[in-house]
This record gives C-alpha cells, structure tokens and sequence, in this order.
C-alpha cells in the first residue's frame, strides 16, 4: 500500500472517530460480553455456570441454539442445551457466538424504510455461517473468529441508518437513482465508508483487532497488512451469497470478488473457485430456510 493509499486511509479513520465520539448515545458493548468473557477467562470456570449466565437472555440462547443446529455450522448431533452447546462447542466458540449476537442485537433500530433489517441480519448469519464452514473445511484453525468477523462485517451499516440519516438517504439515492457504487456513495455523502465506521466501532468496544481489521478490509483483503486469510475467508462467504443469490444484501449489489484470495487461501485458479463457490450452493440452500430470526 503506498504512502498516498494509506495517508488517505488514516484521515478517513480519523474522521470516522470523530464522527463516532460525537454521538453520545452509541450503545456500550453488552453486560452480557463482560460476563461470559469473565467466566471464560476464570480457568477453574464450568459449562454450567457459563450457561447460567447466557441463559439469562432467553432470546440470546435461542440464536446460540438456532445457530448450533444450523446446517452450514456442521454439528453432525442436535444441540438442545446451551450446557450442551458449551461442551460440544468449546467455550471459545460459544464466546464467539454470544459477542457476535449480542453486538448485532445491541444495533437493531427502526430507521430508513429502505434499509432492510431483516435481510441484513440474514445476510449476516449466512455470512458468519459460511465463513466458519470454509475455515475449517480449508483447515484454518480460526473457524471461530471467522464466524464473529462474518456477522459482523457490515456493522458500519446500521449504525449510518440510525445515527446518520440524512448521510443515509444521500447515498441510498446516489445508489439507486445515479448508480453509484456503494463506497462511492459513502465517500461523496460521509467522507468515509461503512467498513471504516465499522472497525471504529469496534475498537471503542476493546474487540480484538483481527476482527476489526476483517471489517475494514472484508472488500478489498489484498490490501489487508495482516489477518489476510480471516479477511479473505469473510470475503469469499460474503462474496458467494451474491454470487449464489442466496441471502444477498441489496448493498452488495454489482458485488466483485477479490481474486488475490485464490493465493491467499491456496484455491488454485479462478475456475477452481467458481467450483469451490457452486458446491456449497445445496448447503446454503438449507441454511437459509432453517434461521427464523
């Protein structure tokens, strides 16, 4: 990345931060977060009393378990129980599910019309969902952050619907009116782009940074300096419900893909991809049928 790519960068960042620091009612990261990340880090900590704390929020434990027993998550046994859920799982896993849903949950908002909350929150199950199927059917070892960076990756979204409006309706009409690609409506309407807002989000969170920096780079992970693979893991499963037309987003529309992933992830050539692609479209097929969230 060259020094004028990334000065133009670090200036978009820092307007995005100061865009962020001047809403004073963004949500705080969930109590929830802070409590299964305290009984995860206690080593003499159980399954049972992690899943007393989850099973707190009633709604919470019914998306961990929809998400459990989703055909792309791969669990061959059907999981019942977060106790359950917990042992077959791993508590890392189960971590990652809770900050995932509980992140999505806290930015659930009724703000443009136009802005499907529904389809974004299919789209971002099917994308954390496929993300963790590809990492372990690739054999990456990082199957559980990829599902966290996958439900996350278009965070910045709903956070311009609610707390930017007018920016909002802006690029929604320079998309659909003018034509305009996504990031050049967010770029002409904000001055920085929602994958920008996005990572800044999470770091006002203290999230880890290789789930940041998947949100940032999850269009473009060829320029990504490190975590190239989650990235690219996030990209393809974003990239494949666009090209599968299954649980797309309206805002992926004109969708590329990223070819420097086949490299990155050892996928051998372009038509191994578009195989690679094609053989999941049955599994996405079933998965998209089974979520009722």
């Amino acid at each position: 990345m060259n020094d004028i790519v990334s000065g133009n960068i670090q200036k978009r960042k820092e307007r995005a931060g100061r865009i962020l620091s001047s809403i004073t009612n963004l949500p705080s990261i969930p109590i929830v977060v802070y409590e299964v990340t305290k009984i995860i880090n206690d080593p003499s900590s159980s399954a049972t009393q992690l899943s007393k704390v989850i099973s707190k929020d009633q709604g919470l434990v019914a998306k961990v378990l929809s998400v459990a027993n989703s055909p792309l998550y791969g669990i061959p046994r059907r999981v019942s129980t977060i106790e359950f859920a917990i042992v077959i799982l791993g508590f890392n896993h189960i971590k990652n599910i809770v900050i995932a849903l509980s992140m999505m949950d806290s930015l659930k908002t009724i703000g443009d019309k136009r802005f499907d909350s529904k389809q974004y929150w299919t789209h971002s199950i099917m994308v954390a969902t496929a993300a963790k199927r590809i990492a372990d059917d690739l054999g990456f070892s990082t199957s559980g952050e990829a599902f966290t960076a996958g439900l996350l990756h278009d965070l910045g979204l709903p956070v311009i619907n609610k707390y930017f409006t007018k920016e909002f309706k802006s690029i929604i009409e320079n998309v659909e009116k003018d034509g305009m690609s996504l990031r050049g409506a967010e770029l002409r309407a904000m001055g920085v782009t929602h994958s920008e807002i996005g990572k800044i989000l999470m770091e006002k969170w203290n999230l880890p940074e290789q789930l940041s920096d998947v949100v940032l780079y999850h269009h473009n992970p060829i320029d990504a300096p490190e975590n190239k693979e989650l990235t690219a893991i996030v990209h393809l499963a974003d990239y494949m419900t666009y090209k599968l037309e299954i649980a797309d987003f309206l805002w992926d529309s004109n969708k590329a893909i990223d070819t420097g992933i086949i490299d990155i992830l050892q996928l051998g050539d372009l038509d191994y991809l578009t195989g690679f692609i094609e053989g999941y479209r049955s599994l996405f097929e079933e998965q998209v049928n089974n979520f009722s969230f």
